[in-house]
């Protein structure tokens, strides 16, 4: 059983005191395809990149960064080499953040750089520091063909009696089938999802409102040496996700065969997209907030993480989100937007389901099924968009959530300062 937690109303939540955990920036690179525009790119030069641009948009407000205001920096990763220990550091050094700051890298998969925020948020709230950063960021196109698949398992583990430890090794592909066939959702309304993901992140960048949260980035451009021809470098700027399929109709869709399962309903048109980049948020208490003139966006609340079975590793959502209104005491009804990571239209559509979540409320902007998935530096996207959509709409409550390979789910509270 979870520890007992006493019930908050939304009032109590929304109030605002001297010790809450404020952001007060909140970045991303664009997100490349993979293989796309960041493929040159390794993943501690996109981190490097979005921690550099967080520097001097504390600088420019004020903050003595050279002298150690930033006391601590988070980095959530998946794939990056050796944990992004040694690569994290080395990004936050070449960034211009003072060796002062210290650094860690945290892995929980997906959800790795929601667990980043959770993490600094903690330090705060418990007086370690007054100011840190929460950061992920992953190379898929680098990284995801040489670590994404478990080696060196250990044969008592492959041959264990527990059918749980055994599907901690399923791919995602599979469990999203599985969530497709025991909650009955059809290949049709995957498709449907899809879509609208699509057509959501179109028209929102079209209009303009990822651009608050993007920091452009130039990247290099590599043309292989190629029979008489030289290798070629050039240096391009991007500054638009990649992923998005502005032509995506039902009818196209339809013609995408099954990726994971013969027969299945899973492909890769209603899955989210292997995609590169990075995101950063700067966390501090209030009171030091407001002592240094900084511009308060949001603040965070709390958290919420709950097991689920590995087979069905898509549905942690929908036990972490009741578990985290139970905590503070709200409702549904209470929540303005919910930003609900796109592993895979299955288990998104049965978290929407289960929870019974107004679908105008989800994802305004659409998700990673348009957007993409690096791993790693999601969490970070998943707030820096709900943090801006509500700051646009002047709305107040915002809830991020996503699933966890091996069988979890993860949701935060927002609230727009």
């Amino acid at each position: 059983m979870r520890p007992s937690v006493p019930a908050r109303a939304i009032a109590d939540v929304l109030k605002k005191r001297p010790d809450d955990v404020c952001i007060v920036t909140t970045l991303r690179t664009p997100i490349g395809k993979f293989r796309g525009g960041l493929k040159d790119m390794h993943a501690e030069e996109l981190l490097s990149h979005v921690l550099r641009a967080t520097r001097e948009r504390l600088e420019a407000q004020g903050v003595d960064v050279k002298g150690g205001a930033v006391q601590d920096i988070h980095n959530g990763t998946v794939l990056m080499e050796l944990g992004g220990a040694k690569s994290g550091r080395l990004a936050s050094l070449d960034a211009g953040f003072p060796v002062s700051s210290g650094f860690k890298s945290v892995n929980r998969q997906c959800a790795s750089s929601l667990q980043s925020v959770t993490d600094i948020a903690l330090q705060i709230k418990g007086g370690l520091i007054d100011m840190g950063i929460a950061s992920g960021a992953e190379s898929m196109t680098r990284d995801y063909g040489t670590r994404a698949i478990p080696v060196g398992i250990s044969p008592y583990i492959k041959e264990s009696s527990s059918q749980d430890a055994r599907d901690c090794l399923l791919p995602m592909g599979t469990t999203s089938e599985a969530v497709a066939e025991k909650y009955n959702i059809s290949r049709e309304r995957q498709d449907e999802f899809a879509c609208k993901s699509h057509a959501k992140a179109k028209a929102a960048q079209e209009a303009g409102l990822f651009a608050e949260e993007i920091v452009p980035i130039k990247v290099r451009k590599v043309t292989p040496a190629e029979g008489d021809k030289a290798e070629v470098v050039e240096e391009v700027t991007l500054s638009k996700d990649e992923g998005i399929r502005p032509q995506t109709t039902m009818e196209s869709l339809a013609k995408l065969k099954p990726c994971f399962k013969e027969n299945g309903t899973g492909t890769a048109g209603n899955s989210s997209q292997i995609s590169d980049g990075a995101s950063a948020l700067t966390l501090v208490r209030r009171d030091v907030a407001e002592k240094l003139g900084l511009k308060i966006l949001a603040k965070w609340v709390g958290s919420a993480v709950v097991g689920v079975p590995p087979v069905i590793m898509g549905v942690g959502p929908a036990y972490a989100v009741p578990a985290l209104f139970e905590r503070y005491g709200i409702t549904k009804d209470d929540v303005d937007i919910f930003e609900l990571n796109e592993a895979f239209a299955s288990q998104s559509l049965m978290v929407i389901d289960t929870i019974g979540l107004d679908t105008a409320k989800v994802n305004p902007k659409g998700g990673a099924i348009a957007l993409g998935h690096p791993l790693g530096a999601t969490g970070g996207r998943l707030l820096s968009s709900l943090i801006t959509e509500l700051i646009r709409t002047d709305k107040k409550v915002g809830v991020a959530t996503l699933c966890m390979g091996t069988g979890a789910g993860k949701a935060t509270l927002i609230v727009r300062d």
